[in-house]
């Protein structure tokens, strides 16, 4: 019986030494933060510059845009697509947002209205999905649709 007692206290002492281990290896970021990645994203599209929209997503992101039905799965095709999408010269604003923050990963979903240069304003939902890699928080998931109500 003091075997298994003590190779259950061992396992239990373990257990909790990777879990603390777990959390160490945990990039610290707050909602606000979180809210603050996609400022740095719409601040990205004020540039005007689709390479530097395009250096928010991590090399195999996944893009579903608001504005095309093709999703974006390179580098190349996510330039591609701001080189398009930074003529209407957009600006998001956040609507509503719901944020989760979990352990080097992150999501931001919601909704938002881009305003373009013309005047025209596209409410939309999205949802973020950012990862803690190499030292900095990049989109891995992104999906954003216009509103299917009018």
């Amino acid at each position: 019986m003091r075997l298994i007692l003590a190779a259950a206290a061992v396992l239990f002492t373990l257990s909790f030494q990777q879990a603390i281990a777990a959390t160490a290896d945990c990039a610290p970021i707050t909602e606000d933060g979180v809210a603050k990645l996609f400022d740095r994203w719409n601040a990205s599209l004020a540039t005007q510059d689709s390479e530097k929209v395009a250096a928010n997503y991590a090399k195999d992101a996944i893009l579903l845009p608001t504005l095309s039905n093709t999703p974006r799965l390179t580098h190349e095709q996510r330039v591609a697509y701001f080189n398009d999408f930074l003529k209407k010269r957009p600006k998001g604003s956040v609507d509503s947002r719901v944020i989760r923050v979990g352990c080097n990963m992150v999501t931001d979903s919601g909704t938002y209205t881009f305003s373009f240069a013309d005047g025209t304003k596209v409410p939309a939902r999205y949802t973020y999905i950012y990862e803690f890699l190499d030292e900095t928080w990049l989109i891995t998931g992104h999906h954003s649709s216009m509103m299917p109500e009018k």
